[in-house]
């Protein structure tokens, strides 16, 4: 897939070609859509948001540079600055989280199972630090490896498990004696 995403990129790039635009998309839409449902917890929601994602991707392809990132990687930079732009835009109100599926339980982040819970520590973490909130986002939601974060970032690995373990030691403060 690899040769034939680097040919659809560089067929938008070159010749702003419909076709290679909509495989390109139609390669991640369903990763991407996963995502961002697994955020918003609305169907409807997500489907905006990952229409808008795509649209802010292809605007910015021109700048896309494989030396640089892979694409999925910068794909996902781009989904994680959406997210928290309109996690900006909703605040102060609640995500509605009724369908909203959680992810395997991995560590404290994912072993939550109360929904009331869930929206209070999604309301903590949407007033942190864009770069924390990527970090939560990719981890808990995009179910990202640590290194895969830290690329989509362009940080280093260490710097993104240290962020998101005080993070995780903030959450576990702020929200263990919840039980």
């Amino acid at each position: 897939m690899m040769d034939q995403e680097a040919r659809w990129i560089r067929d938008i790039q070159k010749r702003g070609s419909r076709t290679a635009a909509e495989s390109l998309i139609s390669a991640y839409y369903d990763e991407i859509y996963r995502f961002t449902c697994r955020q918003t917890g609305n169907r409807e929601d997500a489907m905006d948001l990952t229409q808008n994602i795509f649209l802010a991707v292809l605007r910015a392809i021109h700048t896309y540079n494989g030396k640089q990132a892979a694409f999925r990687t910068w794909l996902y930079r781009i989904a994680v600055n959406k997210i928290i732009d309109r996690r900006r835009k909703l605040r102060p109100g609640l995500v509605p989280l009724e369908d909203m599926e959680l992810p395997d339980p991995e560590d404290f982040a994912a072993q939550i199972q109360d929904r009331a819970l869930l929206e209070e520590i999604e309301s903590y973490v949407s007033a942190l630090s864009p770069q924390v909130q990527a970090i939560f986002r990719l981890r808990v939601y995009g179910e990202r490896s640590f290194p895969e974060i830290a690329a989509a970032l362009g940080e280093k690995e260490a710097a993104v498990k240290t962020r998101y373990y005080r993070l995780m030691c903030q959450l576990r403060k702020e929200f263990t004696p919840y039980d």
